[in-house]
């Protein structure tokens, strides 16, 4: 670290762990004078040809001066970082201030030189690309705005770097050298291209642990028992078509063998690769076992200990510890208290976890925080019968216990790409980063199902996860969730039910729903539940305790048939004395009456018909069958069962019928099938943020420099909040303070009659139903009585602090927000004014920047939605002049970071207009680093 007079403070911020292209990590850190011997090992390992291409002629070597020049900066106008692996340089990024003529500068210059330098053995991982965000970012927060680079033209691989990197820029050739520049204002084509290689980097990281080539058990006892060796077993038994081996130090010389697994004391003993490596020893062991893991060059690591951050502070630093050291050798960690990871892909067979046996191969992607619900969710999928019948397979599954490093998102991003996973289904206990997590989730949503139960609602995080702190309630965070596609659930027994569902039927054009079954009762409880659900049902028809197989055939055939109905519903009891013949009779009718129109999603409600429930489920099984799988010999042949095929020979498009114990549980699935197939045509279409030619971002920027020039953060007065909101059209009644009942006549008198009297005393102020606003005031007489009644009732007016306003036009009260949240990011939120919303909850929150069409759902997404829209007689209010204001405050606040707080309360919606009669605004310096800011990992 610099420690020189004339240097800045180490930056200690700008470091940061990178995701490069091929899935390892990388350190991004600023290069100090302590680095003078690594940037010399470094650049001796730089070919010459690259050498040639950093400084155009032959540099064989680096002097004193060039080290001295290298390693000492002012992290201002001259700022040089460097990417490390294993505590060495592999790549080098610096930035020189110039002025206008091309000289060293400093600020108010604007402008800089960049150069890279990138080891031959490390070119071709995106680190160039990931320097080039940080160095970019470090520069905007120095108040440099543009980059200049010279290249020469052979140089293909450092132009594309820029090129491709989504910036305004422009180029030019001269004296044989190629010279470009760059704003570095972020563009969308800039974030666009920084959040397609976050993806692929991070995909790219989980593809690395969940298809290795090689495993090394590490921890693996000498005898039965214990979890290294279970989970050895467990990967030999799934048939691992990989290299597999055992690791023990305390193995006896001359043993070679585990299980007739190849074993070795160390993993440095291994002739060959070792893609991950399973970490099952004691904790305090674990950082010599990463240690020679790194130094082998093992790519990613499971760590099933325990003793981390769940145990206390003390386990909280040693998972810090591990973290960073981990990172160090480029490896990546799930865990650690990880309950492991599975991978049912016949390429791969990997069950490298504690569960004893693999879950059947299938299209669901399974996550679970927790190790307790990651086997309650396996079991589930698993079994045949009980609970949600019908067993629908996992493609992969990850259980990442403290979620120390690998985490929901970077699972997430390889799932959006894996071809083998069709429905992602998630346990979450904590949410690390929202803001991420819910622009990943939009993006997933739009292509795959996103079904998500977090647990710890109600309460703090597990002790082992590091999170955000958010201000946000659960509720809050649910309803932006929902927004960005993910189909929220209460219970894992809801996180199944859905997931069997949108697994195995397509999804609903729209809520029309036909109930059909051979039992009146639970034809009506299924009609009564659709009607709960928001879901349009048909009458329930009613085909009688007589009905056959065909009949039920015939019906859904039927049903299926009707242009207006966009689903069905089949309930059925047992028919006396039938048993299995007649289960599989009617498993088979349901399903070729399915077949026959497989866009329209089927589901069925049984009640104790496990012989149904396990014929339906039939195809959805790839284990092989045993003996009392089989069907009576006099029963039909079911039209497929996977026991018969296996899955990858199972017809193209086949759909599996759900059977559901439950009218209420099958419902309630169907009904998040139905808003999420909306959600997926809205998004299909998406709205736009408007432009109003009347906003003044300008003016508005230049009001907030000179307030914050005061201090740090600030409430802003009545005059600046109404300044501030009235560069973006947003204009706000006058209300003038009345400290006298003469002030008051006085102030009256100048706005106008008829006018309002409020208190604003904390305590009274938005609180009519106390009885601190007096309305319809029409002259100084009724004006002066009323103030005398709140002075007498309330105290005196230093206590009630009394404002005159003008009175508005009658309407509908509702309340504004805008709030920047750590975690979650800008927030808009709406609702009704008054106890009765405040008291049920009855607030709609959206993500900001919202759109047009995101304003107009919000509007109408409030359970007293209908009071804005003529409810019983009244007058309808005008909703698109509330639109409107919601956009604009959406503007203010993505326009200005540092906008921190927004609130318009109240704000009267007549019928035509509406009228703001009351704002306050928050301003405060926006982070150096917001989310706009180079792809890191969390830190440690």
């Amino acid at each position: 670290m610099q420690t020189s007079p004339d240097r800045h403070e180490y930056p200690a911020h700008w470091e940061a762990d990178v995701v490069l292209r091929d899935g390892g990590t990388a350190r991004i850190r600023p290069i100090t004078v302590d680095d003078a011997d690594r940037l010399v090992s470094f650049y001796e390992q730089v070919s010459d040809e690259s050498k040639y291409y950093r400084f155009f002629a032959p540099y064989p070597r680096l002097s004193a001066k060039d080290v001295h020049r290298f390693t000492h900066h002012d992290f201002v106008d001259r700022v040089g970082l460097a990417a490390t692996v294993g505590g060495e340089f592999i790549a080098t990024v610096r930035y020189d201030r110039i002025g206008a003529d091309g000289t060293p500068a400093s600020a108010p210059a604007d402008e800089a030189e960049v150069a890279f330098l990138v080891q031959d053995a490390h070119q071709g991982r995106g680190v160039a690309s990931a320097l080039l965000e940080h160095i970019g970012a470090v520069a905007r927060e120095r108040g440099i705005r543009r980059f200049a680079a010279e290249v020469l033209p052979a140089n293909n691989k450092m132009i594309k770097v820029f090129t491709d990197a989504g910036y305004t820029q422009k180029r030019s050739f001269e004296d044989g050298v190629v010279r470009l520049e760059f704003d570095l204002e972020p563009t969308d084509r800039s974030l666009a291209v920084q959040y397609a290689r976050e993806h692929r980097a991070e995909a790219r990281s989980v593809q690395r642990l969940l298809a290795p080539g090689s495993v090394a058990v590490i921890g693996a006892g000498r005898t039965p028992g214990g979890v290294g060796r279970s989970v050895l077993g467990n990967i030999r038994d799934a048939g691992y078509g990989g290299r597999l081996y055992a690791v023990n130090k305390a193995l006896p010389d001359g043993q070679k063998e585990l299980d007739g697994v190849p074993a070795h004391r160390s993993v440095r003993d291994i002739d060959g690769p070792v893609d991950l490596a399973v970490v099952a020893v004691p904790a305090e062991h674990v950082t010599e076992v990463v240690t020679e893991c790194g130094e082998h060059g093992v790519q990613g690591l499971v760590v099933v200990s325990a003793g981390y951050a769940e145990s206390g502070p003390e386990g909280r630093e040693r998972q810090r510890a591990l973290v960073r050291h981990a990172r160090t050798f480029g490896m990546r960690i799930i865990g650690p208290n990880a309950f492991g990871i599975i991978n049912t892909s016949p390429r791969v067979r990997l069950n490298a976890s504690l569960a004893p046996e693999v879950p059947r191969p299938g299209r669901i992607g399974l996550f679970a925080q927790s190790g307790a619900i990651g086997i309650a969710l396996l079991s589930r999928l698993h079994r045949r019968g009980g609970g949600v019948t019908g067993v629908t397979g996992v493609s992969t599954f990850v259980s990442s216990g403290n979620r120390a490093d690998v985490s929901g998102n970077d699972v997430l991003q390889y799932w959006y790409e894996d071809p083998d996973t069709d429905v992602v289904l998630m346990y979450l206990e904590s949410i690390g980063n929202p803001r991420k997590f819910t622009r990943l989730a939009r993006r997933t949503a739009a292509a795959k199902p996103l079904v998500v139960v977090q647990g710890a609602r109600h309460g703090a995080a597990p002790q082992g996860h590091a999170v955000r702190a958010t201000r946000l309630p659960h509720a809050t965070v649910s309803a932006l969730l929902r927004q960005a596609g993910v189909i929220r659930v209460d219970t894992i027994t809801e996180l199944v039910d859905a997931g069997l569902l949108l697994a195995r039927q397509p999804l609903p054009a729209g809520p029309r729903v036909a109930i059909l079954g051979n039992s009146e009762s639970l034809g009506l409880l299924t009609y009564d539940a659709c009607l709960a659900e928001g879901l349009r049902p048909h009458p329930p028809q009613d085909l009688t305790t007589a009905a056959s197989a065909a009949d039920f055939h015939t019906a859904l055939s039927r049903a299926l048939a009707d242009d207006r109905c966009d689903a069905v519903v089949v309930t059925a009891i047992p028919a006396v004395g039938e048993g299995p013949v007649g289960d599989a009779a009617l498993a088979e009718a349901l399903r070729s009456a399915s077949a026959a129109a497989p866009s329209k999603p089927v589901l069925v409600v049984h009640v104790e018909l496990g012989g149904l429930a396990e014929a339906l489920s039939a195809a959805a099984s790839t284990a092989p069958q045993t003996a009392s799988d089989e069907p009576p010999q006099n029963a039909p042949s079911p039209m497929l069962t996977a026991e018969q095929l296996p899955a990858a020979e199972a017809p193209e498009g086949a759909h599996l019928i759900p059977a559901y114990p439950a009218a209420e549980r099958a419902v309630r699935a169907l009904g998040q099938a139905v808003a999420y197939a909306q959600w997926r045509r809205d998004a299909a279409e998406p709205g736009k943020v408007p432009e109003y030619e009347d906003i003044n971002e300008k003016g508005a920027a230049a009001l907030i420099d000179g307030l914050l020039a005061r201090g740090q953060g600030l409430t802003l007065g009545t005059d600046e909040t109404c300044d501030l909101l009235g560069h973006y059209g947003v204009q706000v009644h006058r209300a003038l303070p009345a400290p006298t009942p003469d002030a008051a006549a006085e102030a009256a008198r100048d706005l106008g009659y008829p006018v309002a009297l409020k208190a604003t005393a904390p305590h009274l102020r938005h609180r009519a139903d106390l009885g601190g606003v007096r309305l319809d005031l029409a002259d100084e007489e009724q004006l002066r009585r009323a103030y005398a009644e709140l002075t007498e009732l309330f105290g005196a007016p230093e206590e009630l602090r009394p404002v005159v306003q003008r009175m508005a036009p009658r309407g509908v009260d509702v309340v504004v927000r805008a709030v920047i949240d750590p975690a979650a990011g800008a927030v808009l939120s709406f609702g009704l004014a008054g106890a009765a919303s405040q008291l049920l909850g009855d607030t709609a929150h959206r993500l900001i920047p919202v759109t047009d069409r995101e304003a107009t759902s919000l509007v109408r997404s409030i359970r007293t939605a209908p009071l804005l829209f003529g409810w019983r007689g009244s007058a309808p209010a005008d909703t698109r002049a509330l639109e409107e204001l919601l956009l604009r405050v959406s503007r203010l606040v993505d326009d200005h970071p540092e906008v921190v707080a927004v609130t318009l309360e109240p704000v009267v919606v007549a019928s035509h207009g509406l009228s703001v009669l009351g704002a306050s605004v928050r301003l405060a310096h926006p982070p150096a680093r917001d989310d706009l800011g180079p792809r890191t990992l969390p830190a440690y």
